[in-house]
């Protein structure tokens, strides 16, 4: 099923030439927001505007992290868990 991102979400700020990097819609009391990827998003800085891995974590960090547009601002997947159950116990694996 396709979706309209801006209907769906609509109020939610997207970002600029980085579609590729969105995973996904969240949402809170204040409405749904854009999920991307942080790791779709510096490879695209390194693949498209030729940045290196340094370069694409401090423009990362600095111009799209440190970025507020408001309530229904980007937000972004650092590291995905998956749960692994350990002796009864629930453990992480990180990705």
């Amino acid at each position: 099923m396709t979706v309209d991102i801006n209907e769906y979400a609509e109020g939610a700020v997207i970002l600029s030439d980085l579609d590729n990097a969105i995973i996904g819609i969240v949402e809170d009391f204040n409405g749904r927001r854009i999920l991307y990827s942080k790791s779709k998003i510096l490879n695209i800085l390194m693949v498209r505007d030729g940045m290196t891995m340094d370069e694409a974590e401090e423009y990362y960090d600095y111009n799209i992290l440190g970025l507020y547009a408001g309530d229904q601002n980007p937000v972004f997947l650092d590291v995905e868990l998956t749960t692994i159950p350990v002796n009864g116990e629930v453990s992480y694996y990180l990705h």
